[in-house]
């Protein structure tokens, strides 16, 4: 899964930010040593966190459907993960930057999701959206600052993605047959009541 998030993003900053500069994108962590040694303009996606999106969590079974609408099996709803990529551009002048960098958050504020046209096959087969957000106000528990300081860098100016991606892992139990005949009512004949006789001690006669 993680994978193929890594590839869908490539193939849309390509697409829509390099559009065929001459910009290398890659997935390396930023540290002080591989800063020094870059000697091309780079579009970074670091993935620097890996968490449970406990908002999306849902409770109980749901139905597998075939092509015609038929329920063919039932499983449990999908995990899903944020994965948390620091974004960041290099180049030798900070207005270069300033450019991918504004160019890299239009992209992100067009795309509320993942295009479906890019997803891998495990992400196509579960029919759900990817949502992404940009430059979103970081947890309480982290902070930017500190994902620099931990990969020995100095502060620079980046985006933080997060990109919520559905996880299908649990068992699927096939379902019964659908019911072709429903519950039939048959009832007979019914004999209508006699109809009721002179009251009792009375004698049928004129006037």
């Amino acid at each position: 899964m993680i994978h193929e998030v890594d590839e869908s993003l490539r193939a849309l900053v390509r697409a829509e930010v390099l559009n065929g500069a001459d910009v290398d994108l890659v997935f390396d962590a930023p540290t002080r040593d591989w800063a020094a040694r870059r000697n091309t303009p780079t579009v970074n996606l670091y993935l620097y966190d890996i968490r449970e999106d406990l908002r999306r969590a849902s409770r109980g079974r749901q139905n597998v459907y075939d092509e015609q609408g038929t329920v063919v099996a039932r499983t449990l709803p999908p995990r899903y993960f944020k994965l948390s990529y620091l974004i960041s551009a290099w180049t030798q002048r900070p207005e270069d930057e300033h450019r991918l960098l504004a160019a890299l958050l239009h992209c992100f504020l067009r795309h509320t999701a993942l295009p479906p046209a890019g997803l891998g096959p495990e992400l196509a087969a579960t029919g759900l959206p990817i949502p992404v957000g940009i430059a979103l106000p970081p947890p309480e528990d982290r902070a930017f600052a500190d994902v620099w300081s931990a990969l020995g860098g100095e502060l620079k100016p980046s985006l933080d993605l997060v990109v919520s991606a559905p996880v299908s892992t649990a068992p699927v139990y096939p379902a019964g047959p659908p019911t072709e005949e429903g519950l039939t009512l048959r009832s007979g004949e019914l004999t209508p009541p006699p109809e009721p006789g002179p009251p009792p001690g009375r004698r049928r006669g004129r006037g």
